[in-house]
């Protein structure tokens, strides 16, 4: 008796911004989404050491870079489908067994074909847990989707900074550089793939699967993807010319070769993002990421000012003001998309979004390699620095159209007038 009336009542609902079921798999997502981001970034203050041990060129280390981003672009054509037919963790599964493939890659390097090859891995493996764990989430919390946009964008820049920095320290610090980070980096994928195997499905209404690749966006988000789109493009658009350029235009500014030089430089921008993001988190997300993009486009301007005076403390100092436009750029155009993204459709949509945004770290990055090698990394940095802030400007435009299309609240909360008297 006492059984059937606990079954059959229902229990009051937890209080917070999620209920407590489905809470460890969430906390498990986000370390995910946060460890996949830290081992990007992992190897970038390294690349220095690398070029100047093997000897490659500053085209070699954005194809390096390239390799990554173009890996993941070939992830996500098919993972969104896929993860909406197969299920959420078999991906994730995966995903993290090639992260742990690419460390071993770093660990046995003895040139750049090495690097290409481990970066390739992690590009492929890293987009498909950024694209899935992103839908795993909004299947656990459909109704939950701006929040989990804002701390999806925060976790994102958090592990990346983290990754950044970490390895930085690491190499810097502890010995052999070339190793020791990888080493602590697949440790923690080790906790994360037996957990994720203890971890339930998420998804529930499965999708036929389907050998057609092609992300989908429906006709009545495009607006507010497009938005999110370019504002991904332009964030993503100096991580890229950041993580490749700044620390070689940082070492000529200081005449250092120290690994600290670059990595704290990168995570001075990348840091300052994750800062700003908490700080404004419970602002209106579409008006903060217009303010974020145009934030990061005047900095960027003040940014190429530096770089062309070889000043290193201007160099930092920018690297901080653009991090504050970056930060809220690039998550709250997330969260304004995540809030209207509809459950069918979840995988191929975010599958669209980081689409754009691997497509904006590979090919300007890329271009700036062979611009490199040609004109020097500083005209480079300038020219490019230049075109990302119209980017940055494009943006703040769409994001403007998109405000005044919204509904103003005064008109939607104000009463019809009644016309049957007076006639």
């Amino acid at each position: 008796m006492t059984r059937t009336q606990v079954t059959s009542g229902r229990l009051p609902a937890p209080s917070g911004p999620f209920p407590r079921a489905g809470h460890t798999s969430q906390v498990l997502l986000f370390v995910l989404l946060a460890l996949g981001l830290a081992i990007s970034g992992l190897p970038s203050p390294l690349y220095g050491a690398y070029q100047r041990e093997w000897g490659f060129s500053s085209l070699t280390l954005t194809v390096i870079f390239a390799a990554y981003a173009l890996a993941a672009l070939a992830a996500l054509l098919v993972v969104g489908r896929l993860s909406d037919s197969i299920g959420r963790k078999p991906v994730l599964l995966t995903a993290q067994v090639m992260l742990l493939a690419g460390l071993g890659l770093f660990v046995a390097a003895r040139s750049a074909g090495w690097l290409i090859a481990a970066r390739a891995l992690h590009g492929a493996a890293i987009g498909s847990i950024a694209a899935t764990a992103g839908a795993a989430l909004l299947d656990l919390r459909p109704a939950h989707g701006a929040v989990i946009g804002r701390l999806t964008g925060l976790v994102l820049t958090f592990g990346m900074t983290t990754g950044v920095l970490g390895g930085a320290l690491l190499a810097q610090l502890a010995p052999d550089p070339f190793v020791t980070p990888y080493i602590v980096a697949a440790a923690a994928v080790l906790v994360t793939l037996s957990c994720t195997a203890l971890m339930p499905e998420s998804l529930r209404a499965r999708t036929a699967l389907s050998l057609r690749i092609r992300p989908r966006v429906p006709a009545q988000i495009r607006g507010p993807f497009w938005f999110a789109a370019v504002s991904t493009a332009a964030t993503w658009s100096v991580l890229g010319l950041y993580l490749s350029l700044a620390p070689g235009l940082a070492d000529q500014a200081v005449s250092s070769h120290s690994l600290l030089v670059g990595g704290t430089i990168a995570a001075a921008l990348i840091g300052t993002g994750a800062v700003a993001q908490l700080i404004t988190q419970r602002a209106d997300a579409l008006r903060l990421a217009i303010g974020g993009d145009l934030v990061l486009g005047i900095a960027l301007l003040l940014s190429v000012t530096a770089v062309a005076a070889h000043s290193a403390w201007a160099i930092y100092l920018t690297a901080v003001v653009m991090g504050a436009g970056l930060g809220p750029a690039f998550n709250s155009s997330l969260r304004h998309l995540a809030a209207v993204i509809p459950a069918a459709e979840r995988g191929q949509v975010m599958s669209a979004y980081y689409l754009a945004g691997y497509l904006s770290l590979a090919i300007p990055t890329v271009l700036a390699g062979l611009a490199a090698t040609r004109f020097g990394l500083t005209h480079t940095y300038v020219v490019f620095g230049a075109v990302v802030a119209i980017t940055c400007g494009t943006a703040g435009w769409l994001g403007t159209r998109l405000a005044a299309e919204r509904p103003r609240p005064d008109t939607e909360m104000r009463p019809a007038v009644d016309d049957t008297s007076g006639k």
